[in-house]
């Protein structure tokens, strides 16, 4: 019944489709622009869209496993939060969730921009439905979540243990506002190349779109961060996995598009840049879907393992690579652009040059392993290491450009506060002095970017004081995100330097002793929980040093469908620092391999992750020059 019903509503939203593409092309051929139908039908695809997610959903509530989509993905002893969840925890269902998303903001796009130029809008319309057109031929014919399965199994085969948790339940979703949002710059850069509508109201006309995708992309990515780092039992909170990668990349073009619709609003300056950054945004988010679902990348994120899927997504991309780039080269001028040294035009480009540094380097990172296994047979692998050789040294100039950059003025060079500069340097080598004594001794690299953290830090609450104080506006929006990068920077090299780690095989009642610590494993218990069995360690944390006494409490949880272990961190937080601590049977013996870690300021690491997003929710409101 389902899955006759989704179906349905697959067609109806494909024909829906198609008409809003004829109706749209015909408007702008002959000049008669009849947008109040347009958006009737659009209202209609969204309509559809929704409904055929929500069938969906509604199929994961009821178990319904004469669906494929969800016998895999699903059992009738699973939590209810858990299977909705389910809905979009699989290749199938995450299309669809990304179908909708493209619909709305197709709808969103038109009703809130009616009144700007209609020959731009319609073919913005256009562009955006050729995608969902695409998206939906492959979901109905190669990934179809309404696929039935005979004869109809008595229960399903469950969703993944490790994907049965809160924070990984609402990331895809955020991460997908963020990742298919661009689509609709994407096919608003199209049709600025086609119509010509390429002044600074196609940049005040977009901004809105980035500020949102960018803020919720953000907020995907700390949301993601955090669920690896206790759900996984690494320890970390970002490990260059090539997943993480692919979320990364269409965040950094993000944050140089931001920056560069400044220069295009105030100076109608850099429009093809804008351009290339509007088409490369939307092109990384769907290469970071060719990867998670054309198999070739093993992960714990990945969704599918489907060379299929990953061939059509190719093709998708490829063609969009090529007509998009076609159109570029074939409608933009050579533009010359003189920006006197040490203006704000230079420091916002400065941002755009280091966000493509970044950008190249990630994407190297992450795509060389897959040519090197493809050509030469040679399977290696690009972590930490590489990165941080590579993008730590040029995070010292980007700092203290970010710091410098909002103090310089346009078009003309200004000379900036020297006496300022010089002070605010130097607190940060005192601060930096002061840390140096209390933490201990830190690298030379290490050394610099805490200090170049501390003058964007300082800088940022000078920029409040100061603004105050004159009554001279701030850019509150610039300023948050700013100081919560400085705050970003400086409390992941402190982590990263003395974060500690020990590893000890202990049987309970005995205790391990390494530095001022002490841990007895002091008894082992197994508790029932609705849908799997957790064999809880209680441990004892003792710090000498300090007198902290702390229990720690890891889990080795048991889930039959489908079987599967899985190892949850116990963690303790403070303002200070984690106390992480997993366990793990050796060879079905009375040793437990225990793993502790204690990790300084790792609270304020997400705290200030979260403070950048927010200022991503001003920029949701306001885009002052």
């Amino acid at each position: 019944m389902l899955s006759n019903i989704g179906n349905i509503f697959f067609i109806l939203n494909i024909l829906v489709t198609i008409s809003i593409i004829y109706f749209c092309y015909h408007s702008v051929r002959d000049k008669k622009y009849n947008l109040a139908k347009i958006v009737k039908l659009s209202i209609l695809q969204s309509t559809f869209a929704i409904m055929t997610f929500a069938t969906l959903i509604a199929a994961f509530i009821i178990s319904d496993f004469s669906l494929i989509t969800v016998y895999e993905n699903s059992h009738s002893a699973k939590p209810l939060f858990y299977k909705i969840s389910g809905a979009w925890g699989n290749h199938e269902g995450s299309l669809l969730l990304w179908i909708s998303i493209m619909s709305i903001f197709s709808f969103l796009y038109l009703i809130i921009n009616e009144k700007s130029n209609s020959n731009s809008l319609l073919i913005t319309t256009v562009c955006q439905n050729f995608l969902i057109l695409a998206f939906l031929f492959f979901s109905l014919i190669n990934s179809n979540p309404f696929s039935k399965i005979l004869p109809i199994p008595p229960d399903g085969l469950g969703l993944n243990p490790i994907l049965q948790d809160p924070a990984l339940a609402i990331h895809p979703p955020l991460l997908y506002i963020g990742f298919v949002g661009s689509s609709i710059y994407f096919s608003a850069a199209l049709s600025s190349l086609i119509t010509g509508y390429n002044n600074k109201n196609f940049a005040i006309q977009i901004k809105p779109w980035v500020k949102v995708t960018w803020f919720f992309q953000s907020l995907g990515i700390i949301v993601g961060s955090i669920w690896a780092y206790y759900e996984l039992g690494w320890g970390g909170f970002w490990f260059w996995d090539p997943v993480e990668n692919a979320s990364l990349m269409p965040w950094f073009a993000m944050t140089a598009l931001i920056h560069s619709l400044i220069i295009l609003e105030r100076r109608e300056s850099l429009y093809s840049w804008v351009i290339i950054l509007c088409l490369l945004t939307f092109i990384l988010s769907v290469t970071g879907t060719f990867l998670v679902r054309s198999g070739i990348l093993n992960s714990v994120h990945t969704f599918a393992n489907d060379p299929s899927r990953g061939l059509y997504i190719l093709v998708l991309l490829f063609l969009m690579v090529v007509i998009s780039f076609a159109i570029f080269f074939t409608k933009t001028k050579k533009e010359t652009y003189i920006f006197e040294n040490f203006s704000k035009e230079v420091f916002i480009l400065s941002n755009n040059w280091f966000m493509a540094f970044y950008l190249i380097t990630v994407f190297i990172g992450t795509v060389y392993p897959i040519f090197t296994e493809v050509l030469l047979n040679n399977k290696i692998s690009v972590g930490p290491p590489f990165y941080n050789l590579v993008i730590a040294p040029i995070i010292i100039p980007f700092l203290f450009f970010m710091a410098l950059g909002p103090n310089s003025s346009w078009i003309k060079f200004k000379s900036f506060d020297k006496k300022k500069f010089v002070i605010v340097l130097f607190l940060s080598i005192i601060v930096n002095l002061a840390m140096i004594k209390f933490f201990g001794g830190l690298s030379t690299l290490s050394n610099l970017i805490i200090i170049s953290s501390l003058f964007l830090i300082i800088y940022s609450i000078l920029d409040f004081i100061f603004s105050a104080k004159e009554k001279k506006h701030l850019n509150i929006s610039r300023a948050v995100s700013h100081l919560g990068f400085g705050l970003l920077m400086m409390f992941i090299i402190i982590n990263h330097n003395f974060s500690f780690e020990k590893d000890a095989n202990l049987k309970v009642g005995e205790t391990e002793k390494f530095e001022s610590y002490e841990i007895t494993f002091s008894k082992l218990r197994l508790d029932k929980r609705e849908n799997y069995n957790a064999l809880i360690g209680d441990f004892i944390f003792k710090d000498r040093k300090s007198g902290i006494v702390r229990n720690l409490q890891p889990e080795i949880r048991i889930y039959n469908d489908p079987e599967t272990l899985t190892y949850e961190a116990s963690i303790r937080t403070n303002i200070f620092r984690d106390y992480y601590l997993t366990m793990s049977n050796i060879d079905r013996s009375d040793f437990y391999n225990i793993k502790f870690q204690n990790k300084p300021f790792m609270i304020w690491i997400w705290i200030s992750a979260i403070i950048i997003s927010l200022g991503g929710i001003q920029r949701l409101f306001i885009f002052k020059k």
